[in-house]
């Protein structure tokens, strides 16, 4: 189950909206700040439907009868202001317009609906704390220093992939110490045919910074792609001349791992960490860890190798 090219899905991460967008505005839905508008029956689906492809719209369903909308006015205001148009806030009264409000799948109020390209992409029922919004928001709208990670992603969507490659390696020389932007660095170059470029990326960075979450399980399958390919081909004769021998059996657990063949590779994986676990940083350990955190807690394997894992077994 090794990936032949690393899995890359960043998009429910970061999203090209980094700069303050020209909304369209339409009466009676005007407003003296521009990011900040009231829905009407007419305008509803061009002031929030229609503007979530310029820009991250959020739709507040509220109703001047209920105190948590009272109270969560005045803090959404405030982040619409201190955001300062990278999202537009658009208040749907749903006194005024509950057949909209039960349209879009509001049942309870206050509810904020996060909308792009025409479709909610998150939902936030009740006054929840600021921080929560703070941090839904940072998923959605790029920071002005994200702004070439952002590009980058984008271009990776648009499946345009050498221009993504280029201007996330100039987001790594901007930021070196971000740790998202070297994982996704490597993922891009894998994804390019670059593999040991990329291993070569993460393989520099500090020891504390490899056993990072964000790079530790990237790590490791970059390394094991790299026995598969350029571990000794007689790995299975020199293994059974020597069960000691740590490049062979990396080189077979890498092998059966690149063809599917999941539990042998983790079988080999795990005799490796009980045999060499110094060698290599104890890449046996370090290659199960990622593949249970490839599987899932819930995978039969993982809870098997793991438990085995735990008790040196």
């Amino acid at each position: 189950m090794l990936p032949r090219q690393t899995p890359f899905c960043p998009s429910t991460t970061l999203v090209l909206r980094t700069n303050p967008k020209q909304y369209v505005q339409h009466e009676p839905g005007m407003s003296t700040t521009p990011f900040i508008l009231d829905a009407d029956r007419e305008h509803f689906d061009a002031l929030v439907l229609g503007n979530s492809h310029r820009g991250l719209v959020l739709a507040y369903f509220w109703t001047p009868r209920a105190g948590p909308c009272l109270r969560l006015m005045p803090r959404l205001l405030r982040l619409a202001e201190h955001y300062g148009g990278r999202f537009l806030l658009v208040r749907v009264n749903t006194d005024l317009l509950g057949a909209i409000a039960r349209a879009q799948g509001v049942t309870s109020v206050p509810t904020v609906k996060f909308y792009l390209d025409g479709r909610v992409v998150h939902t936030i029922h009740g006054a929840e704390p600021d921080s929560t919004f703070h941090a839904a928001l940072d998923r959605y709208i790029a920071r002005p220093e994200d702004q070439l990670r952002a590009a980058a992603l984008h271009a990776h969507a648009q499946g345009r992939l050498a221009e993504a490659v280029e201007l996330m390696a100039r987001a790594a020389v901007e930021q070196p110490a971000r740790l998202d932007i070297a994982a996704d660095l490597a993922k891009l170059l894998t994804l390019d045919g670059q593999p040991e470029r990329a291993l070569a990326l993460l393989a520099s960075l500090p020891p504390e910074a490899r056993r990072d979450a964000r790079i530790a399980p990237l790590l490791a399958h970059l390394e094991l792609l790299d026995a598969a390919r350029h571990g000794p081909p007689d790995a299975e004769v020199r293994l059974q001349a020597d069960p000691t021998d740590a490049e062979a059996r990396l080189a077979l657990a890498a092998r059966d791992l690149l063809a599917d063949r999941l539990e042998a590779a983790m079988e080999g994986l795990l005799a490796l960490a009980r045999s060499s676990p110094g060698w290599r940083e104890d890449i046996g350990r370090r290659g199960l860890l990622a593949l249970f955190a490839l599987l899932g807690d819930a995978h039969p394997l993982t809870r098997t190798y793991r438990t085995r894992l735990s008790a040196g077994s």
